[in-house]
């Protein structure tokens, strides 16, 4: 089940992130840190209602913001559509004990059918340049890669943006 997220998953979102980032780690994919993501950055996206959880046998296993907001990384970006009307997917995570089972499929598929619903022509994410198999999940979902952007306080390495006209 896919829900709105509320604050009292906070925790459990910060748990799987961090289970996230220490198998990515484990891979050589440096993508989130101490940095990021952070409790504060979800705390913000459960006040502007953009952060979901899937919720596997009444579990909180994975997560993903959809928002409306335009990162300032964002704005030097040649995007393949105008800056209006588009959704902005972010911090999309599942634990890894649940990794490879579909369920960032299921969690992606919400988001594009959100999109679609509410009106939405465009959606944007940018994924890290040193994850290929993320690389590999959005362009088989029929996303584009246009180019890179940089958050120094994650990695030297750049970010790559991703665009899905609908």
């Amino acid at each position: 089940m896919i829900r709105k997220a509320e604050d009292k998953d906070i925790d459990c979102i910060i748990s799987i992130t961090k289970a996230c980032a220490k198998r990515m780690i484990s891979k050589g994919i440096y993508q989130w840190n101490a940095y990021y993501p952070t409790s504060k950055a979800f705390e913000k996206d459960i006040k502007r209602n953009e952060l979901y959880v899937l919720e596997i046998n009444h579990h909180v296993s994975g997560c993903i913001v959809i928002s409306t907001v335009m990162d300032k990384e964002y704005v030097p970006m040649k995007w393949l559509t105008p800056n209006k009307n588009n959704i902005y997917i972010h911090r999309l995570a599942i634990h890894p004990k649940y990794q490879g089972l579909g369920y960032a499929q299921q969690l992606m598929a919400f988001a594009e059918h959100f999109a679609i619903d509410n009106n939405y022509s465009f959606i944007r994410l940018d994924t890290f340049s040193q994850n290929k198999r993320n690389q590999k999940f959005y362009e088989l979902r029929g996303y584009k890669r246009l180019g890179d952007i940089f958050f120094p306080k994650q990695s030297k390495f750049p970010f790559h943006c991703y665009e899905l006209i609908l």
